[in-house]
């Protein structure tokens, strides 16, 4: 381990695979309710795009939660404060993308269905995805000393 970050009093970050599996997978789920409200609602329905993307993140935002939740994270606490920590992560999140499609629809003129689902849906989803992993496994989903798994401790851990 790290002298800087023993002296701090902090463990070096691990990410696991079965970490970064369960986050893509409840993710994809996520992406998919987002995005198909999304379409459905902007192309289907006519909806202005910021009103659709608006609906359409709370859709992905549940399904996110509960994957998370109930999968990826299951082994560590959330609780009251966590739901709403994550749903302040997930507004984060939503912003980055919103902020993407203004941009794109209302700054550049790029008005089409296909280009805010572009800037909303793959652009403004891949720099808010970035946000999210980070917000979820640092302030949503936390550990408590002891429910670290075996395979993420240290030997230095394990001793003592």
């Amino acid at each position: 381990m790290d002298r800087a970050v023993r002296a701090r009093g902090r463990r070096p970050v691990s990410i696991t695979r079965s970490e970064l599996t369960g986050f893509a997978l409840a993710g994809i789920c996520a992406y998919a309710a987002d995005l198909g409200l999304f379409l459905w609602l902007r192309s289907g329905l006519g909806w202005d795009p910021i009103g659709a993307k608006c609906l359409s993140f709370v859709a992905g935002c549940t399904v996110a939660y509960l994957g998370n939740a109930f999968g990826t994270y299951r082994g560590r606490r959330a609780g009251r404060r966590g739901y709403a920590v994550f749903l302040a992560v997930n507004i984060a999140g939503a912003l980055v993308q919103l902020l993407c499609i203004a941009v794109s629809h209302y700054g550049l003129g790029f008005t089409s269905p296909r280009a805010d689902t572009l800037s909303g849906a793959v652009l403004g989803m891949a720099l808010a995805t970035c946000l999210r992993f980070w917000g979820t496994r640092t302030l949503v989903f936390t550990r408590d000393g002891g429910d670290v798994p075996p395979q993420e401790r240290t030997q230095h851990e394990r001793r003592g």
